[in-house]
């Protein structure tokens, strides 16, 4: 059965990368091809035996795919958004907290207004109201299982889109959250918050001891780092743990560690089943009743649902509990020998009670250790030390993984192994038991000893993480890449007496020295960053890489810099940047610059920005933007075209500071486009002038003025530069309501055609080639839960 399991598996891992949905006709397959996987499976070999795999495939995919279409249907209806609703509903999980206020899940029960709702919806509460964002109100933290009555503005699944970037929408899919939102509590509000009681069902219980476990841990604790870790492994509440402790461990590897992981449930649930096995033995009648094996394994699953519920009842420790009971229930029976068909038996029950788990790349690096250390340990015929066992089959892991981290991650932590020979034992075997008794027992001391275990192993993964090639980043290779490098590693690592072992390398190298496609001689590739409501956009050459502003910032730990700039510029492979021009000094602008600045190297800083700002206190030289600045690149013109002269700071500063705004033209072989910052009609107007007569302004692509304002694009700008296409940078709902009407109709009246990042995500234009291009990510990677934006 090992081979139709793995084609289910892979049938829902491929309804994961389609466009569209199947549509509902399809219906009466689903039956048919399980009933056909089962009767071949079973079927003695032969060529019955070939449609299993097959037929298992289909099935996987229908089975995935009429899961998917209810979780599709449970969105916010369009009409709804940017609407106040007063709902009545439960807070889901734990909350949590933050310097801007606090963020739940929220489950709706009625609407004041009789409107359908999702079944989950993902919330804000933030501290200075957004009638009144200068002033900061103390708010009523919510509690898990509260229900209150809210007045919430909501809008529909929606989250940056660009290559090498996290998938938000996808992440929200998963997790069945069929709207976002913010609660709103201002002047203009329709309902005063109201809290209506408690629901007392008996999983709100639960979540209700988690969030006093971890009220515990932060009162004993307070800001040390090491309470929200020990409220991660005891609890589940990964979003207690510090982003820069996360940063960490993802360097160091050991991020499976920091969470209830499958290694922890499994651990937990091995330590009840041995104790119960060793009492069972000597409980004389008992063991005559019910073998001690058997009791064992229902003490396995008991134990691992007791923690998976512990932590949540999350996603990964549904997938560990789902793959302890399939061990378990094997044992029980006594009919499932062989690791691997337990391993695939397992990985069926994962896939049929969660499809979307082959979109996580948790489940395929837990699945995938199980199956190389099975892997590694079928060729042993003789003794070997316990050490060297362990050595081998890290040897393994480290190795076999390695494929598959650059495939998902673009990077593998070199010192990941030194780093888990410490942190495993310590933190599964020490660390874990003593925060999950802590949290069972008000005994502050064992609180005090977990955090300085914690605060010890802190110091020595920031220790590992300073030495030499810690941790080897590159671009992601395509899978085809990762699938060949993943064959070397089984050739690599097969038992002796296999031919040619060593020859594995040659399938491993490729993906290590992937480069991605760059442009050639003459060539220029403009990428216009989904950042939401700011700007960034990315100019390549053959040989060179200008930054033209790092869009906005997002909090005050997080900007576009770190979450959208930088993981694009090693996505793409790009490792230095020649320039970052700064347009002007707007925080949707340049928010990101610092993040980038500090981890990339910078050779210049063009920008209009005071001498003074902080933007520019890093090393990079630093140039004016003025007019007549110019150079080539590869073959490739540069020309800035505004601001024509230095302004007063006063006026820098005034009401039109927008039209300081650095504007910039590009030019390769016949092809120019045009990049306008945020400038507006004054600065639009001085630039026609400067242009006269002759077309010079003239552009194939028009990066749009001001966000599509309704202060810039006037019309005799538009028909100077004359552009094929128009691109907007803007926010999905954006508060400023751009682009403006009147602006979209302005270029559709010149028969210009509009992207916009919103609905489109990142823009690729590339000058130079045969023909000018342009595509948007959105386009290129196109998935059934990821809807454009109206349009």
């Amino acid at each position: 059965m090992i081979g139709p399991a793995l084609g289910f598996v892979l049938g829902a891992a491929l309804l994961q990368q389609q466009p569209t949905l199947p549509a509902a006709h399809w219906a009466w397959a689903l039956p048919v091809l399980l009933a056909l996987a089962l009767w071949a499976g079973l079927r003695p070999l032969g060529w019955q035996r070939l449609l299993a795999v097959p037929a298992a495939l289909g099935a996987g995919f229908l089975w995935a795919a009429f899961q998917a279409q209810p979780r599709l249907d449970d969105r916010l209806a369009p009409g709804l958004e940017g609407r106040d609703l007063t709902v009545t509903g439960v807070v889901l999980g734990l909350p949590s907290v933050s310097a801007r206020g606090v963020r739940f899940e929220f489950e709706p029960e009625s609407s004041a207004e009789g409107v359908r709702l999702p079944r989950r919806l993902a919330l804000a509460w933030y501290r200075a109201s957004r009638d009144r964002p200068a002033v900061a109100v103390e708010r009523p933290l919510p509690q898990p299982a509260e229900r209150w009555r809210l007045t919430l503005r909501l809008k529909r699944p929606h989250g940056l889109f660009n290559p090498g970037g996290f998938d938000y929408e996808g992440w929200l899919f998963e997790r069945g959250i069929g709207a976002t939102g913010y609660v709103r509590d201002g002047a203009r509000s329709s309902a005063t918050p109201l809290r209506l009681g408690t629901r007392g069902q008996p999983l709100d219980r639960i979540t209700r001891a988690r969030a006093a476990v971890r009220e515990r841990f932060d009162r004993v604790l307070g800001e040390r780092p090491a309470a929200g870790i020990l409220a991660a492994l005891a609890v589940g509440d990964q979003r207690a743990i510090a982003n820069e402790e996360w940063r960490l461990f993802q360097r160091t590897g050991v991020t499976h560690l920091m969470s209830i992981s499958g290694l922890h449930v499994t651990l937990v649930s091995g330590l009840a089943a041995w104790l119960v096995a060793f009492g069972w033995r000597r409980a004389g009648r008992a063991a005559l009743v019910l073998p001690a094996r058997k009791a064992a394994a229902l003490a396995a699953i008991l134990a691992a649902l007791g923690y998976a519920l512990l932590a949540g009842f999350a996603v990964p420790a549904q997938r560990t509990f789902f793959m302890v009971s399939v061990v378990a229930v094997a044992l029980w029976s006594g009919r499932i020998a062989s690791p691997g068909r337990t391993l695939a038996l397992a990985l069926l029950a994962v896939v049929i009670a969660d499809p979307w788990a082959p979109r996580a790349p948790g489940f395929w690096l837990s699945f995938g250790a199980v199956a190389l250390i099975f892997y590694v340990s079928a060729g042993w015929s003789a003794p070997e030390p316990r050490l060297v066992q362990w050595l081998r089959i890290q040897w393994a892991i480290t190795l076999g993984l390695a494929p598959a981290a650059l495939l998902l991650f673009a990077q593998v932590s070199v010192v990941g192994p030194i780093a888990n020979a410490v942190a495993i034992p310590l933190v599964s075997a020490v660390i874990t038991p003593l925060a999950l008794v802590a949290a069972l027992l008000p005994v502050d001391a064992l609180l005090h000893a977990g955090a300085w275990l914690v605060e010890q192993l802190l110091q020595f993964l920031e220790w590992v993480d300073t030495l030499p090639l810690a941790l080897w980043q590159q671009p992601a290779p395509p899978r085809w890449v990762a699938l060949a490098a993943l064959g070397g590693v089984a050739w690599l690592l097969a038992p002796r007496g296999v031919p040619w072992r060593a020859a594995g390398v040659a399938l491993i190298a490729p993906a290590f020295a992937w480069a991605p496609p760059a442009p050639a001689p003459g060539e220029a590739w403009i990428t216009t960053l989904d950042v939401g409501q700011g700007l960034a956009v990315l100019v390549r050459t053959a040989r060179h890489a200008l930054l033209y502003d790092a869009g906005p910032t997002y909090g005050p730990e997080a900007d576009s810099g770190g979450r959208v700039v930088l993981p694009f510029l090693r996505a793409q492979g790009v490792t230095r940047l020649d320039t970052m021009m700064l347009t002007h000094a707007d925080r949707d602008h340049i928010g990101g610059a610092l993040s980038v600045l500090q981890a990339i190297e910078t050779d210049r800083i063009v920008s209009s920005l005071d001498a003074a700002h902080p933007a520019l206190v890093l090393g990079a030289a630093r140039s004016r933007c003025l007019r007549g600045l110019r150079w080539s690149w590869d073959g490739v013109e540069f020309r800035v075209l505004h601001p024509a002269g230095e302004a007063a700071p006063a006026a820098a500063r005034g009401r039109r500071a927008n039209d300081r705004s650095c504007v910039l033209q590009v030019r390769a072989g016949s092809h120019t486009m045009l990049l306008a910052g945020d400038i507006e009609r004054g600065a639009e107007a001085a630039l026609v002038d400067a242009a006269g007569p002759g077309g010079r302004l003239r552009a194939d692509v028009l990066l749009v003025p001001h966000h599509g304002s309704r202060t810039s694009s006037a019309a005799a700008f538009v028909a100077a530069v004359a552009p094929r296409w128009a691109l907007v940078p803007v926010g999905y709902r954006n508060r400023f309501g751009h682009p403006h009407p009147d602006v979209v109709r302005r270029y559709a009246a010149g028969g210009v055609r509009l992207m916009r990042t919103d609905r489109d995500g990142a823009i690729e234009v590339r000058l130079g080639g045969e023909a000018l291009m342009v595509g948007s990510a959105r386009a290129a990677a196109r998935r059934y839960w990821r809807a454009a934006a109206p349009r």
